[in-house]
């Protein structure tokens, strides 16, 4: 067997991490009615700037591509919990809003979403922590 280098070893390892903490978070966040995904679409809608994005945005900020996002958002829209909103300026260009429904699971997501990765993140030294997350800045990160 071939050992193999500290960065794919890194690489591996995170997509390992990723892929626990999405089932963990789905989990938690399932008592909510939304997966980590969908929250990750209200987060970033909550974070906007009138709560409101373009889809290619959103898409973009949430590692989709734009029919991608359309499949999330389309049972999202259903539920009432975003809706779209059209340019005045450009027809060409939609917005995906968070409707106030949306705003409600979200503030209620976020506690636990806070407590799954406190839990998670328990063992963790805060510098450590802070290392880590300077890392994954310098690797392209952008949640801040």
């Amino acid at each position: 067997m071939s050992t193999i280098s500290p960065g794919l070893k890194l690489f591996l390892n995170l997509t390992m991490i990723q892929t626990l903490a999405a089932k963990r978070f789905d989990a938690r966040l399932s008592s909510h009615g939304i997966s980590l995904n969908e929250f990750m679409i209200l987060h970033h809608l909550a974070a906007a700037e009138d709560e409101k994005l373009r889809r290619t945005d959103l898409a973009e900020k949430i590692g989709l591509t734009a029919s991608g996002i359309t499949r999330m958002l389309t049972p999202l829209e259903k539920l009432g919990l975003v809706k779209r909103e059209a340019n005045s300026r450009d027809a060409r260009v939609s917005y995906v809003k968070l409707a106030n429904a949306g705003k409600k699971i979200y503030l209620e997501a976020m506690a636990t979403a806070e407590s799954t990765a406190d839990q998670m993140m328990a063992s963790v030294k805060t510098k450590k922590l802070d290392e880590l997350l300077k890392m994954l800045a310098e690797m392209g990160a952008t949640i801040e």
